[in-house]
């Protein structure tokens, strides 16, 4: 009779135990004291730091700084495990997840038909309104924490959505390529530095009154243009 022998724990699992094993009873009790709000450093850190590996490191880098975020989720996943109300593992993470990704693409696991790129992205924001209908605004569910370049081009896209910014408007400067476009954002920031100004709070008070347009155009019929980006008058 040929002897059982049980199957080899795959990398991912080993993975879950050994984080399992750090927050068990006779373990670390630094990992064992962790929350998920004493993390949310380390994630922000971490997730920063795959963003530099993607954009300027090695393939090693990459490999490393992946295994850091993915360590998070995995650590996440295990205080959830264990908190009460909480009560689901990374199992449930990677269906909910699955679930997600085959519902927000009928045109592979449904019955949509084949589409074009074009058309999946302009579909793309309806089929998760579907999933949350409780959102009523095409700015729910954007974080407000994002860095305010990335919130930008967030919001941005959402008034062209509605037709309160232009989808296709004339430039208003002359750029080609990010490389023309990294000196100049330098170059408003270097100004704005000489004046005492702060960039990052300008660029997030703009953002507040351009949301605060999307909301009120919400309800109306006929939004109009925002008016909003351009030059500063005279």
């Amino acid at each position: 009779m040929t002897e059982y022998s049980p199957p080899t724990p795959s990398a991912f699992d080993q993975l879950v135990a050994t984080v399992a094993r750090l927050r068990a009873p006779g373990g670390c009790p630094w990992d064992a004291e962790q929350t998920h709000e004493s993390l949310v450093q380390y994630l922000t850190e971490e997730t920063h730091e795959l963003i530099e590996a993607i954009e300027s490191g090695s393939s090693d880098d990459l490999l490393e700084e992946l295994g850091d975020v993915l360590y998070q989720v995995v650590f996440h996943a295990s205080i959830a495990a264990e908190t009460a109300g909480e009560g689901f593992d990374i199992q449930d993470v990677a269906a909910r997840m699955t679930r997600k990704m085959v519902g927000r693409h009928p045109h592979v696991f449904g019955d949509a038909g084949r589409q074009s790129l074009e058309t999946v992205v302009a579909g793309w924001d309806d089929v998760k309104a579907a999933e949350k209908p409780h959102r009523t605004s095409v700015l729910d569910g954007i974080p407000q924490g994002m860095p305010a370049l990335a919130l930008a081009d967030k919001v941005i896209g959402r008034a062209q959505k509605i037709g309160l910014l232009e989808t296709d408007p004339p430039a208003l400067l002359p750029i080609d390529s990010e490389d023309e476009l990294g000196p100049i954002l330098l170059a408003i920031v270097s100004a704005a530095k000489a004046q005492g100004l702060d960039s990052e709070r300008a660029l997030r008070t703009a953002l507040r009154d351009l949301q605060d347009e999307i909301r009120s155009s919400e309800q109306e019929s006929d939004p109009g243009d925002a008016g909003i980006i351009g030059y500063p008058s005279a």
